[in-house]
């Protein structure tokens, strides 16, 4: 059976959206069951501002908390070089890490949520990209509005093929694609797949889809059909992003286990475990 491999976001992507402030113990408790269902990887949190992003401000905290499971890979976000340095003093020696570096596919998203335009959000990643190479800290890139974005209606394929590029430039790093605002099709998604693929193999690509508009399911099969075999997902839709209007939620790890293990891939995943997760997640809100 084909392997398809599943990216937890909740605890980041997913939970930094929520008001109500949520105490590291439950975060850790969400974290370490994700750990025992399979995944092999999370995403814990970030070192953004946390006048921007509140929620994730105690990130060296559950950092400190969790109890890392052999074979997973914890991932943070970090945007510029003071998150990179808040990473480097709150890491645990021996587990093992990953740093994501986003930016945006459109201009208009890319000056609202960073302040600057696609190409200097690219040129700010290069110190970031420099470190974790450096310290042998693994990189993901994330790329938002890869169809649609909330100032600039719909992107061009093209462009979304243009910034993997310049991202992929800096390193060789695996690119996760964003329906941010959950209006892709699977017509759209084709065919900025097709663009995506002509700088970067399907096995470094990775959809990231959410269900705002009810398509995120075939969006995957689409992404699927194209060879793409990474997607990432949030147990119980937790959580979008706080700067894209009308974005409510990640798909759901649990919906995109049952599409997978129904049409035959293999994840390795405990489904009773991310079900119990799912519903620790829906407490949490």
């Amino acid at each position: 059976m084909t392997f398809v491999r599943l990216h937890e976001v909740g605890p980041r992507d997913g939970l930094q959206n929520e008001k109500r402030v949520i105490p590291v113990a439950e975060k850790v408790a969400l974290i370490d069951l994700l750990g025992r269902s399979g995944l092999r990887d999370i995403e814990i949190g970030s070192f953004v501002s946390p006048k921007w992003v509140p929620q994730m401000a105690d990130t060296p905290q559950v950092m400190a908390g969790i109890a890392p499971v052999a074979g997973v890979r914890y991932a943070v976000l970090v945007p510029n070089l003071r998150g990179w340095d808040g990473f480097v003093a709150a890491r645990v020696p021996g587990v093992v890490y990953e740093v994501a570096v986003f930016v945006a596919a459109s201009e208009g998203f890319s000056r609202s949520n960073l302040n600057c335009s696609v190409a200097e959000s690219v040129e700010r990643l290069v110190p970031v990209v420099a470190a974790a190479q450096a310290a042998g800290v693994g990189l993901r890139g994330y790329i938002s509005c890869v169809t649609d974005c909330p100032f600039d209606g719909p992107v061009a394929p093209d462009a979304v093929a243009k910034v993997a590029a310049m991202v992929r430039a800096l390193a060789p790093m695996p690119v996760s694609l964003g329906d941010t605002i959950g209006k892709a099709t699977p017509a759209t998604v084709a065919a900025m797949l097709d663009a995506v693929l002509e700088i970067a193999p399907a096995d470094q690509l990775a959809g990231h889809f959410h269900d705002t508009g009810g398509q995120a399911l075939a969006n995957i099969e689409t992404a699927l059909g194209k060879g793409l075999r990474a997607f990432d997902s949030a147990v119980a839709g937790l959580g979008g992003c706080p700067y894209a209007p009308g974005a409510p939620g990640n798909v759901a790890t649990e919906k995109v286990l049952a599409l997978l293990h129904g049409a035959g891939f293999q994840t390795g995943i405990d489904t009773d475990v991310i079900a119990e997760a799912a519903a620790l997640a829906r407490r949490m809100r």
